[in-house]
């Protein structure tokens, strides 16, 4: 085994878990689980079968990783965060058939207590606040918070919130990397490699 497991921790064989990965107390990885290299797995946490998890993502304790989730590269799930799957559940109404996709690009934040409606896209690097509900795209980079989630702000790769407007024209450098970015209209892109 090419990575660390607590005793108490329960991976279901047919689990592929990349090295360098680390799974605490209490887990449960099902059977069908693709998690990356140096993933960390808090106390506490389910990872369902049809969940992808890229390499170095931290989803902190008792995180719940439910089928059709997809997390891309470096990730971080903050404490007792919330993910969902069915958009209308009931508990007398079968709808394993209705899951709804949602994906969380490279990079992004998703803050202690934020719920994630299932369905989304949340863009590289975008930063949710703690306590939000996501029930919408967001854009790569954006600052979103409140209930339901708003955007804000614009966030550098770094984790800095940049001195930008939400829309228009305009540029920033982020002071701990010295990466341009540059907001176009309502998008917002790096314009040069990370120093």
């Amino acid at each position: 085994m090419d990575h660390y497991q607590h005793p108490s921790a329960i991976v279901d064989e047919g689990a592929r878990i990349g090295a360098g990965s680390r799974i605490w107390h209490f887990v449960h990885v099902c059977a069908g689980a693709r998690i990356g290299r140096e993933v960390s797995l808090g106390q506490n946490v389910f990872v369902g079968n049809k969940v992808v998890i890229g390499d170095r993502c931290k989803i902190q304790n008792n995180v719940s990783v439910y089928d059709n989730v997809t997390l891309e590269e470096g990730v971080f799930c903050g404490p007792s965060m919330v993910f969902t799957n069915v958009y209308n559940p009931r508990s007398l109404i079968a709808r394993k058939d209705e899951y709804r996709d949602t994906v969380v690009g490279r990079g992004a934040t998703l803050g202690a207590n934020c719920t994630i409606v299932c369905g989304v896209t949340i863009g590289e690097f975008a930063f949710v606040g703690a306590g939000a509900v996501v029930n919408r795209d967001v854009p790569a980079y954006a600052l979103v918070v409140g209930v339901p989630a708003r955007q804000i702000g614009w966030m550098s790769e770094f984790g800095e919130q940049l001195d930008l407007p939400l829309e228009g024209h305009a540029e920033a450098v982020c002071a701990h990397t010295g990466s341009r970015y540059v907001l176009a209209g309502n998008t917002l892109h790096r314009q040069d490699a990370r120093a």
